[in-house]
């Protein structure tokens, strides 16, 4: 990873654009409907720190080298990230190609290396996006502190919010009825953690590319991984950083199944069958086994 992702909120925040000309224009649309206080700078006004105070980005987009080169001193003066169009070598931070879904906020960059590249594949990714991906995010933000309340441990917290993206309450905010969807989810909520943990079986041999996107996301979604030492590392890589790592050797189906009952999902990565009696101990257990296979090559 060249460079780490962040997203910065907006919500009271200052964001100033010195310059003029389209590029300026595009940054300008870019921050449209945003709620950050807007400030353009033009003339001497962009070459003085401080003219960014208290800012908390700064684009600078001319076609007046000198002019570039002020205000971005300026900016960065005023310790304020700033980002200078179609010069890499004098940002700070680089401007991704942005799917907007309101809460929802993806972002593909390149590191300035691409920014065609970074476009072709935002358009690709946005059509897997929903446009009430927002409404979702929105609701859960909504309720955020009484699902924390409720159920204080993080991984039956993670169980819950995993059902419930996929339930009642989900589908009504995407479907823009919010009052529907907060007594939803917040019947759901009072009804308890009733979801049970289950085992999903990926293969782990590769290439990444062959995994179903129902493999893909398993691993993305999962509590815990137990993989086999020889696992391809691009499989392996689509799991989130901070779940849990079993060794395979600790893996046994006792231990699995009391991961089950708290709820926690397991994705096991394999590179070879798994014995029988594993398996055999697990649906004694009542452990729920979904065998995840791989797309045709």
């Amino acid at each position: 990873m060249d460079a780490f992702p962040a997203f910065f909120p907006l919500s009271g925040r200052t964001v100033v654009i010195a310059g003029s000309g389209e590029a300026a224009e595009a940054k300008l649309r870019l921050l449209e409907g945003s709620p950050a206080r807007i400030v353009r700078l033009e003339g001497p006004e962009a070459a003085l720190a401080q003219s960014y105070a208290g800012a908390a980005l700064a684009f600078v987009a001319s076609a007046d080298e000198a002019f570039v080169q002020a205000a971005a001193a300026a900016a960065r003066a005023a310790h304020v990230p700033v980002n200078v169009v179609d010069r890499p070598q004098l940002c700070d931070f680089t401007t991704p190609a942005v799917i907007d879904r309101g809460e929802v906020v993806a972002a593909i960059g390149t590191g300035g290396a691409s920014p065609m590249l970074a476009t072709m594949l935002r358009t690709d990714i946005e059509q897997r996006v929903p446009e009430g991906a927002g409404r979702v995010a929105a609701l859960f933000r909504q309720l955020q502190d009484e699902v924390r309340a409720a159920l204080p441990q993080l991984h039956e917290r993670r169980a819950f919010l995993r059902e419930a993206l996929a339930g009642p309450a989900a589908s009504a905010a995407m479907a823009g009825d919010m009052d529907g969807a907060t007594r939803l989810l917040r019947e759901a909520l009072a009804g308890g953690l009733a979801a049970q943990g289950r085992v999903r079986i990926v293969s782990g041999r590769g290439p990444a590319d062959l995994l179903t996107l129902r493999a893909t996301r398993a691993l993305a979604g999962a509590d815990v991984i137990v993989a086999d030492p020889d696992a391809d590392p691009a499989i392996l890589s689509l799991a989130r950083r901070d779940a849990e790592r079993l060794d395979p050797a600790d893996a046994t189906s006792e231990r699995l199944a009391a991961l089950c009952a708290s709820g926690m999902t397991i994705v096991r990565v394999t590179t070879a069958p798994l014995a029988p009696a594993l398996l055999a101990g697990l649906e004694r257990a009542g452990v729920a086994i979904e065998v995840l296979p791989t797309a045709a090559p």
